[in-house]
């Protein structure tokens, strides 16, 4: 049966080539020794070895492997490996010359006949090869000319283009014009037959003389106001931008360097993302060979870093949450994606402390990430005995079970709606990490909190509710024209997570340095942008109100009550709030949670406040929270 990809009777075409260029070498080697008038010897010398020369170069060839490659593909590499193969046969004639018996003379050719030999050879196998790239590549074009072809112009020049133009330049269905680039030095240079065409200067003019339809561009992570420059020249001329997968996308095998993607939202962060792990290794070796217990497994978080985790080969992963639907699919993902890792799926609600007690004895987890949480701000604010009792008592009794059963590490995910908290859901987050800082000196227990802001993709963030205004034809409700978050990638928040794991010792509040938090109604554009369409046109943005316990503005710390400062991570910051006494506290908590049970509003209204964690409750009007971005604030610190 003929191999799948193995063309025999391109091989043997491959061979009759190779034959015929071995002999008219060796042919012309002894024509241009003796200035085209060989010896009667050396004439028949050359007539006796000619057929064992040819044959010898091909057996070499396929010995080596050499009619593998692809002629119609061949690059630097195909080079190399022609060029080898051309030697090894030129060695084979040196050491006959120099060391055949006295009997066999007619074999030992003057050396000048090998050397030129070799190179005639090589010269002709790689011309041969060249050619059928150049008509391959060259019947390609005349195919893609016609009006079914796409012309695509690639902004960027570099090795990223470079390699970008090599894969999409054999494609069916695309035609690349050429580059622009604004690198001055490069501009009207060819670059593998494409032509630098100009700057994003002259973008317009280049879309529209080369009558382009899509618009590459060969940056893994342009900065935002190239992706702005570029989206408002092409939205007016209503062509189509993509952008090229990042080089981890590619390493990690999900993609490779042509696969142009639509832009996503996480390439207009206005910063560059943060995923890669600090001290890769000291990190992930704190939980290699652990038990980890991850709840809220079944959330855009918990789920994530339950399959960061599980990469990380614990010696047990217990992924925890009352939702089954998430949970399972969660387990099945991590199940069929992660080989070797020992999983186990435990449907549970955090408010039952027996069933929590139950799941620390069986598995006995040495780590602990806790993710449950009710997040949506307007329903808690509907439901506060809920966020009550799910977010804080549930925190309780997690951590309560973490001390009980000797946890080492424990990581409670909070918000930043939990500073200065105009919100139920806010206010039960803060705490919830008072909690955490409650216990931190209890037991051996190794505690730490997480906060940081909106998460681009995550379930009920801002970016899914917008996508689905946009697959109804809007418009994107926006609640006031000045509200701000700091956003960030699933990824990054798992990142900071896994890396804050380590750090925490004491109760600590951890922060990743998020840059300036994004204007809501530019997300909003730039999503509708993302989606082919034109805001103000194509998609309203229509501008509501704050709903009840909404900010305009979400601040990462409470600079007059908790105090910033560096950790061994660079994009990582710890915070030191002020002491909780664990009695008093421990009475508060009790008082809060009968009140959840009562159903009493009123009262946990008043615990909340007495608590002095900045909640006003129901008195309290939606209103800008002053306070720096954690950026400017540490920035200052270090200029004074």
């Amino acid at each position: 049966m003929r191999k799948i990809g193995y063309d025999p009777y391109s091989s043997l075409n491959q061979r009759l080539i190779d034959a015929t260029i071995a002999g008219i070498s060796f042919y012309l080697a002894y024509q241009l020794r003796f200035n085209w008038s060989v010896p009667a010897g050396s004439l028949e010398q050359m007539w006796l070895l000619l057929p064992a020369i040819m044959l010898g170069r091909v057996l070499v060839n396929s010995a080596l492997k050499t009619y593998r490659l692809v002629w119609r593909h061949t690059g630097l590499a195909d080079a190399v490996i022609v060029a080898r193969s051309c030697a090894v046969f030129s060695f084979v004639l040196l050491a006959l010359r120099l060391w055949a018996p006295n009997r066999l003379v007619d074999i030992r050719m003057p050396l000048s006949i090998i050397v030129i030999e070799f190179l005639l050879s090589l010269e002709g196998s790689l011309v041969a090869r060249a050619l059928r790239r150049l008509l391959y590549e060259r019947f390609s074009h005349k195919l893609l000319s016609g009006h079914a072809a796409t012309c695509v112009l690639l902004v960027g020049a570099g090795q990223a283009g470079v390699t970008a133009a090599k894969e999409i330049a054999s494609r069916t269905g695309v035609r690349p014009v050429g580059f622009v680039d604004d690198d001055p030095k490069k501009l009207g240079c060819c670059i593998n037959g494409l032509h630098v065409l100009g700057t994003l200067n002259s973008l317009a003019k280049i879309v529209q003389e080369y009558r382009v339809r899509e618009v590459l561009l060969c940056l893994a992570r342009p900065p935002r106001n190239l992706l702005r420059t570029v989206w408002a020249t092409c939205d007016h001329l209503g062509v189509r931008v993509k952008i090229i997968p990042t080089f981890e996308e590619i390493f990690e095998g999900k993609t490779n360097v042509a696969a142009f993607r639509d832009i996503e939202m996480h390439d207009l962060l206005g910063r560059e993302p943060v995923t890669q792990l600090q001290n890769e290794g000291e990190v992930l070796a704190a939980y290699r060979g652990k038990r980890i217990l991850i709840t809220g497994a079944g959330g855009s978080i918990g789920s994530e870093l339950a399959y960061q985790l599980a990469k990380v080969k614990p010696a047990q992963l217990v992924l925890l949450d009352k939702d089954e639907n998430g949970l399972s699919d969660a387990y099945l993902r991590i199940g069929s994606e992660v080989k070797g890792v020992s999983l186990f799926p435990a449907v549970a609600d955090i408010r039952f402390s027996g069933r929590l007690r139950s799941l620390f004895a069986d598995f006995r987890p040495e780590v602990v990430f806790h993710a449950a949480a009710h997040k949506h701000v307007y329903l808690m604010e509907a439901n506060p005995c809920e966020a009550i009792l799910n977010n804080v008592v549930g925190t309780r009794n997690v951590v309560e079970k973490s001390v009980a059963f000797g946890v080492s590490r424990f990581v409670l995910i909070s918000t930043d709606k939990a500073v200065r908290p105009t919100s139920i859901m806010g206010a039960s987050k803060r705490v919830c990490e008072m909690v955490v800082q409650s216990q931190a000196d209890a037991g051996q227990t190794r505690f730490c909190c997480v906060r940081f802001g909106n998460v681009l993709g995550s379930r009920g963030s801002v970016v899914p509710i917008f996508r689905k205004q946009i697959e109804r034809g809007g418009p994107i409700t926006v609640t006031h024209p000045e509200v701000r978050r700091y956003l960030m990638t699933i990824p990054e928040a798992v990142g900071l997570l896994i890396q804050a794991g380590t750090l925490g010792c004491s109760g600590e509040t951890f922060v990743l340095e998020m840059g300036e938090p994004v204007l809501i109604q530019d997300l909003a554009r730039d999503l509708i942008e993302c989606s082919g369409l034109r805001p103000g046109r194509d998609i309203q943005i229509q501008l509501t109100r704050l709903r009840h316990g909404e900010k305009l503005n979400e601040i990462l710390f409470d600079e007059m009550t908790e105090k910033l400062s560096h950790t061994q991570f660079e994009k990582i910051y710890a915070i030191n709030g002020p002491a909780i006494d664990p009695v008093r506290f421990a009475g508060e908590l009790a008082a809060l949670e009968d009140a959840a049970r009562l159903g009493s509003l009123p009262g946990i209204t008043r615990i909340l406040r007495e608590l002095n964690i900045g909640f006003m409750g129901e008195t309290q009007e939606s209103q800008p929270v002053a306070g720096p971005a954690i950026s400017t604030t540490i920035f200052a610190a270090e200029q004074a």
